[in-house]
Parts: structure tokens; C-alpha cells; sequence
């Protein structure tokens, strides 16, 4: 593997740990802070990819207005689902947040069938990003695809400030650990829980739309990175935004090297990655938080 290459792989592994870590981050959201396990989070995903292929007609085709107009929809979806649904799960066991959440991905999966129908879709990106940057004589690299990095290390940055540094992150904080006692303060929790379900919904939403100009967008593309999902959560440590970034980068790394260096056993690095850490470290790599 020559230096062009090897930089070039780096570069797929950033951009694709840091947009699996937009995906991860709104579940550990979900998962860790409100203790509902969520099957659906990566129909979220591909709701968000569908609405960049849907949307972008109504607008024109301006991507950055779809990705706007895409989160604010994303917002009201989240909102809403927590009220119809998840602010019921909150107390019960986890087979039957199970057994929910899955009904909803047939759900959603559904809906998708009857309004967009089962074609597999290519999205083109934004002229201003559809160039490509000379890495040596040969090698390129697509702009659309840093772009996409750079979207995620801003909303990484965002997120962390918001949990580590803001009133509304110290509520979440505190509700995620003892609920009873945040509302004795007076402070709303359901509302609270919402805000978070709505973000985490927005989040995964956003991942899926910045997503489908690479990956494109196909029937049950949420049901492939629900798993990796879950385990940059379990290898990061539950409800750690901190540990779902790091954990995101790592399965990039392993994953995109390993199809390069090992590809017949491509698919089984990720999960004995996640063996050895849990080994060594049972609850992750960080705490909650």
C-alpha cells in the first residue's frame, strides 16, 4: 500500500467513523440517558436518507435547504413519536421496548414502500461539492466527502459543549441519573425527555441525508448500521457522548482497513474489537456523559 492509498483509506475511515458516530450519537442519546432501547433509531437513518431524495424537488434541489428543512421535520417526527409512544416505555421492561420499536421499523419500513415505493435512489451532491481534491499524481478525493467530515466533527463539538458546558446539559445529566429527584426541583422531565428524543431522532435524520449522495438510498439501508450502532454504544460506554465518538472512529478505522488488508474477515473485526475492550473495560470506555 503506497502513501496515496493508505492516506486515502484514513480519510474513508474518518468520514465514515465520524458519520457512524452522528448515527451512534443519537442513539446513546435515547439508550443511556432514557433507558429505552430503540430498534427504530436506524430507521431514523434511513428516513432521513429518503427525505433528501424527497424533499429536494419541493426546494429546488438546494441540498443545504433540503438538510434544514430535513431536520426541522426530523425534530416534530421525534417530538411526536416520544409523546405517542416512547413516554410509555420509560417504566416498563425491556422486552417490551423490544417488541415496540421493532413494530415500528415495520412500520416505517412500510410507509416507506407505499409512499416512495422499493427502487434503490442516487443522490447527487451539490455542485459547490461534486469536485474532487489531487492527493499525488493519480489518486483523488471526493470534496462531498470531507464535507461531510467536517459536518460531523462541527456537530460533535456542538453536542459536547451542549452536555458538558449548558444548564439544559446538566438537567439531561442529572434526569439520566436520578429522575425522581430532577422533577422534586420543579423541573418538567417529560419535556426534558422529549427535547433529548427529538435531538437524538434530528440527529440520526441528518446522518442518513448527508449519507445518501455516497451510499445512495435503498429499502432497509436503517437495518445495516443498527448494529454497528449498537456497538460503538456498548464500546464507548453507555449514554457517553465523549465515548460514542471515539468508539464511532475506531470501528471506521478497523472496519475500512480491514476490508482493505483482511476483507474475508472484514465482517467480524468490529465484534472482536468489541470483545477485547469489553474484556478489559465490562462498562466501555467512559462513563455516562
Amino acid at each position: 500500500m503506497d502513501l496515496s492509498t493508505f492516506l486515502i483509506q484514513c480519510l474513508n475511515a474518518l468520514q465514515y467513523g465520524l458519520l457512524l458516530y452522528l448515527v451512534a450519537m443519537g442513539l446513546t442519546l435515547i439508550f443511556g440517558i432514557m433507558g429505552v432501547i430503540n430498534l427504530a433509531h436506524g430507521s431514523f437513518y434511513m428516513i432521513g436518507a429518503y427525505m433528501a431524495f424527497a424533499l429536494a424537488p419541493m426546494v429546488g434541489g438546494n441540498f443545504y435547504l433540503t438538510l434544514i428543512l430535513g431536520v426541522v421535520l426530523a425534530v416534530v417526527l421525534g417530538y411526536v413519536l416520544e409523546w405517542a409512544f416512547f413516554s410509555y416505555l420509560y417504566d416498563r421492561d425491556h422486552l417490551q421496548q423490544v417488541l415496540m420499536t421493532y413494530g415500528l421499523i415495520l412500520v416505517f419500513e412500510e410507509l416507506r414502500s407505499i409512499l416512495v415505493g422499493d427502487d434503490v435512489h442516487g443522490i447527487q451532491p451539490p455542485e459547490l461539492l461534486a469536485g474532487t481534491l489531487p492527493l499525488g499524481d493519480i489518486m483523488t478525493y471526493p470534496v462531498y466527502r470531507l464535507f461531510v467530515s467536517g459536518m460531523c466533527i462541527l456537530l460533535a463539538l456542538g453536542m459536547y459543549y451542549v452536555f458538558s458546558r449548558t444548564r439544559l446539559g446538566m438537567m439531561i445529566r442529572a434526569g439520566s441519573v436520578n429522575r425522581e429527584m430532577v422533577q422534586s426541583l420543579g423541573i418538567d422531565i417529560q419535556f426534558l425527555y422529549r427535547v433529548v428524543f427529538a435531538a437524538g431522532v434530528a440527529i440520526a435524520v441528518l446522518a442518513g441525508m448527508l449519507a445518501a449522495p455516497i451510499s445512495s438510498v435503498y429499502p432497509g439501508m436503517g437495518n445495516q448500521v443498527l448494529i454497528i450502532c449498537f456497538v460503538v454504544v456498548v464500546i464507548g460506554g453507555i449514554g457517553s457522548i465523549r465515548g460514542a465518538f471515539f468508539a464511532a472512529l475506531l470501528i471506521g478505522f478497523v472496519d475500512t482497513f480491514g476490508k482493505v488488508l483482511v476483507p474475508e474477515a472484514s465482517g467480524v473485526l468490529a465484534y472482536v474489537l468489541m470483545a477485547l475492550i469489553l474484556l478489559w473495560k465490562p462498562n466501555g470506555l467512559f462513563k455516562a456523559g
